[in-house]
């Protein structure tokens, strides 16, 4: 009771007027600048474009770019571990390296292709031009909000390719002195990425600020191309390189691979004043290279932009050139593969999308890239002799040639055929065709057919140039042409038979899910298939009878496949739709409510 009598009193609540509780509401939260409202808006566009969704989904693309930038790092450093750690093994320096030597060259790939997608989104596009100038928003403030953004994007992609491989190389490879490891690795990977992002932006810069947006167009693509090609190439080139790095680092070449003057910055920081003189050699290039582009990137990009925003206030004059080959070629396909108007709508209607939307063109450059790089990978061997170093063709390599180029080829077809794109527009097919039947799918398969029969035929052709018996062996020539003419078929068979949708009209599906589900015919079917491919090959060409053989076989397999389609296109085409209030599922058990 003493205790309870010593307690302090509760305190009362302050009585207030109304006009100084008035006074006292707390200011409603500060606006966001102009400013950063530009630099939010370019951020989004970088993830949210024509192929996306009118809704957008850009945090859920973001963090799949994320994921697929920091993963592979991350795999490789675990993978580190047993070389490390294992008992009675000790890795050697040059195996060390190499170790080094494969972070520094995926952040350089990394970076370069993430600058190559957002190739078209660098600079002011028409959106732009027709919508922000409109605006009351001054002109330097936009430049700078598009680069602070760019930078942004980099900067953060940078981290990501980076950060989780950091935080599992020093438990992987124990090394001696982790400080100094740490900052030879950031350094090292982080100028090597920086490097392959300012080179393309440079690179795109002054070529926009030499040629113009107009003549700029023209070697757009092709240019994109072959730098996706040739970074994938250096990427999946690694094991080759890795077994030969000793060698290669003699070599006076070694001084235009970008990726082996960052090697050198690495193993310099890292081993100090006892590295080797071709690490410090290597070093100091890399150093001034990284400052060059840099700057180039900076001194043109404001003559770039300016040129990029000219010539899309002023347009340019569409002149008709119509190719004189295209009418015979276009005559011969209306009476071939398209014979019905639907069916040359359909066809046409792919053609100029693919040709008109520069997100289809730049998926097709990715997937075109990778092909080749895994060609090239999988054919290139390095000879190394005491006093040279020469490239050679693997015969196993040509073998893979046309499995490659073929599954390549339709996949990529597939995926860009059902790429998530803003639907407002196939509201034509529907109210013209109705829902999309037999005949009108079929125009898709054998669009995607013809172009991987092409191909196929011409990498089969190339291999039998190549390999070093294919002039006096022709039963070689007939499997790697039934091969090509096989797979071609059989793949579009395989990837066509749930197709359900004319290309670029079906809805968009959920990304987050799909994304994972894409990854399963590149990583778990694709090596399944060529390895196939390849030991299937030298039984085939024993014998013209089993050429024969391998042929009825492939034409059976692709009967059934023909029948499964037409049987799944039929129940869908009876399937009622839904209603836009409706569920989807109970009309899939023929129930309606």
């Amino acid at each position: 009771m003493p205790s309870a009598l010593r307690a302090p009193k509760q305190e009362r609540d302050e009585v207030l007027s109304l006009q100084v509780l008035a006074r006292s509401v707390s200011q409603e939260p500060e606006q966001p600048t102009q400013f950063a409202t530009l630099v939010r808006h370019f951020l989004e566009r970088f993830f949210n474009t024509e192929t996306s969704s009118a809704d957008g989904d850009a945090k859920t693309r973001l963090v799949q770019v994320a994921c697929a930038l920091g993963v592979p790092g991350l795999m490789i450093a675990m993978y580190l571990y047993p070389a490390y750690n294992m008992p009675h093994v000790v890795r050697s320096f040059w195996g060390q390296a190499s170790d080094h030597y494969f972070f520094v060259v995926y952040a350089f790939v990394a970076m370069g292709i993430l600058t190559i997608f957002e190739w078209d989104l660098l600079f002011p596009d028409l959106l732009d031009v027709l919508v922000l100038s409109s605006l009351p928003v001054r002109g330097g403030r936009l430049f700078r909000a598009r680069v602070t953004a760019i930078v942004i994007l980099l900067g953060a992609a940078l981290f990501d390719a980076n950060i989780l491989a950091t935080l599992v190389l020093p438990a992987a490879t124990n090394p001696p002195h982790l400080l100094r490891f740490l900052a030879a690795h950031w350094i090292a990977v982080g100028l090597s990425g920086w490097f392959g992002a300012a080179f393309f932006l440079a690179l795109e810069g002054t070529l926009l600020a030499l040629l113009g947006d107009r003549l700029f167009r023209k070697i757009s693509l092709w240019l994109q191309g072959v730098s996706v090609m040739a970074l994938l190439a250096s990427l999946f080139a690694f094991p080759v390189i890795a077994g030969a790095l000793h060698q290669l680092l003699q070599s006076r070449n070694s001084v235009w691979f970008p990726p082996f003057w960052f090697l050198g910055i690495y193993q310099r920081i890292l081993d100090g004043s006892s590295t080797q003189p071709a690490f410090a050699r290597l070093a100091r290039i890399g150093f001034s290279a990284t400052m060059a582009v840099t700057l180039m990137a900076a001194a043109t990009y404001p003559l770039a932009w300016w040129r990029r925003t000219r010539g899309l206030v002023e347009g340019a004059v569409r002149r008709d050139r119509r190719n004189p080959t295209v009418a015979p070629v276009d005559g011969m396909l209306h009476t071939t593969l398209a014979r019905t108007p639907a069916s040359r709508a359909i066809w046409h209607f792919i053609s100029q999308n693919l040709l008109r939307v520069p997100r289809y063109r730049m998926v097709l450059v990715m997937v075109g890239g990778a092909g080749a790089a895994l060609i090239f990978a999988s054919v290139a061997r390095l000879r190394v002799a005491p006093a040279s170093i020469r490239m050679v063709f693997s015969p196993y390599g040509l073998r893979a040639t046309v499995p490659i180029v073929a599954f390549w080829t339709v996949a990529g077809l597939r995926s860009t055929f059902l790429a998530p794109a803003d639907q407002r527009g196939r509201w034509i097919f529907r109210v013209v065709l109705g829902k999309p039947g037999l005949a009108q799918l079929q125009t898709a398969k054998r669009w995607a057919l013809a172009w991987t029969l092409l191909l196929a035929l011409a990498a089969a052709a190339w291999a039998c140039v190549a390999y070093p018996a294919a002039m006096h062996n022709p039963r070689f020539v007939a499997c790697q042409a039934l091969t090509a003419i096989a797979l071609s078929v059989l793949m579009t068979d395989a990837f066509f038979l749930n197709v359900k949708t004319i290309p670029f009209t079906g809805v968009k599906p959920n990304s987050a899910t799909n994304f994972a589900l894409l990854l399963i015919p590149y990583v778990g079917v694709f090596p399944a298939i060529v390895a196939f491919t390849l030991g299937l090959e030298p039984v085939i060409e024993a014998s013209f009878t089993n050429i024969g053989m391998a042929a009825a076989i492939a034409c059976a397999v692709h009967l059934v496949l023909r029948q499964i389609h037409r049987s799944g296109i039929a129940d869908h085409v009876q399937l009622i739709e839904p209603d836009e209030d409706e569920e989807e599922f109970p009309l899939r058990l023929g129930l309606r409510y």
